[in-house]
């Protein structure tokens, strides 16, 4: 009978965004009773205890892997991944490789062909959503391919009731910086017609006005912001226009799925995100977000939602939430991968 396995590594630490992700998959595949064919996961910040304990790891992998296993991979690994499908393939395993990130495409680290070629090394590839699966079948990867959507969210918290206020309340949370958020500074030029709570360090901003609808809040640890946050929408929007997402971060919300999506979800919070994002048309399908071209098209937009279409959003929210949770999305994508390879 194949084994589903995976295989960890050390963590310098869980802030970011992207070992969240990668840390939440891995409690979800010990759920589903995955085996960890590396060592421990363990999180020290040192630079060489990280390179030995993964090097480690993968030596351990190397000796663990049987033949009919089927090995997920957390996309990118970085500088083993050719290798790990490698070794799966002499032993008669498969791999499926989960994309977390594309180096082609934001960072441009790689060229698009150099990453479709590596990702060739998998058996199957799970792409963040329907849109990144169709771009890379487009750009000629060969093997089976599926979407996972949403990133699941997995956390002890849940999100309250939120209180009503005369104004819409927009969520948005993040490390703040001119590169990724200097529509802020735009933003804070004119006479909103919502209020803008902010969780991020306003030091990112150095140049940003006072603006009396523009709320900055302290750093507040992410279990803490799901149970307490009050607000009606999370905003998702990235790069320095207010009529485009433009840049590195926002033309890549054209193909990813934003882990802070996920994680206004859990804050049951409904979305308010570029149109042209990949995740818009999810969302609306769930009833659980409203796509928008241009941060101008807001107020209207505001206006037209009915006290009992937000309050439908909201429950909506809250079962997509459960999913988050429960890290359905994972299980949903890795069973589908399981029924193709096999």
């Amino acid at each position: 009978m194949s084994r589903l396995c995976y295989i960890t590594r050390n963590y310098r630490n869980v802030d970011g965004a992207g070992n969240k992700a990668k840390t939440d998959n891995e409690d979800t595949l010990q759920q589903m009773g995955a085996i960890n064919l590396g060592l421990k996961r363990t999180f020290y910040p040192n630079k060489v205890i990280t390179f030995f304990l993964d090097l480690a790891g993968v030596i351990k992998y190397v000796f663990s892997i049987r033949q009919g296993d089927v090995v997920l991979l957390q996309y990118p690994v970085k500088k083993y991944f050719s290798f790990l499908c490698n070794i799966a393939r002499l032993r008669g395993a498969k791999t499926i490789a989960l994309i977390h990130d594309l180096g082609s495409f934001r960072r441009k680290k790689l060229t698009i062909e150099k990453e479709i070629s590596r990702l060739m090394h998998a058996d199957y590839v799970i792409a963040s959503n329907n849109t990144m699966k169709q771009w890379m079948s487009d750009h000629g990867y060969k093997h089976p391919l599926g979407a996972l959507q949403l990133f699941d969210y997995r956390s002890t918290s849940n999100s309250k009731p939120h209180h009503s206020s005369e104004r819409i309340r927009l969520i948005y949370a993040g490390a703040l910086a001119m590169r990724k958020n200097a529509f802020l500074l735009k933003l804070a030029e004119q006479e909103l017609p919502f209020e803008l709570h902010i969780y991020g360090k306003r030091e990112g901003l150095p140049a940003m006005q006072d603006n009396k609808h523009i709320i900055f809040h302290p750093f507040t640890p992410a279990d803490t912001f799901i149970q307490e946050v009050e607000g009606d929408f999370g905003f998702v929007w990235d790069g320095d226009s207010l009529d485009s997402c433009t840049g590195n971060f926002g033309e890549y919300l054209r193909w990813n799925s934003p882990h802070k999506v996920s994680f206004y979800i859990r804050a049951g919070l409904p979305i308010i995100i570029w149109k042209q994002a990949a995740v818009a048309s999810i969302l609306e399908n769930e009833g659980i977000g409203i796509g928008i071209n241009s941060i101008s098209e807001l107020e209207d937009t505001l206006h037209t939602i009915t006290p009992e279409q937000l309050s439908k959003m909201k429950e909506n929210v809250k079962r997509v939430s459960d999913r988050l949770s429960q890290g359905q999305y994972l299980q949903d994508a890795i069973n589908t991968a399981l029924q193709v390879l096999d």
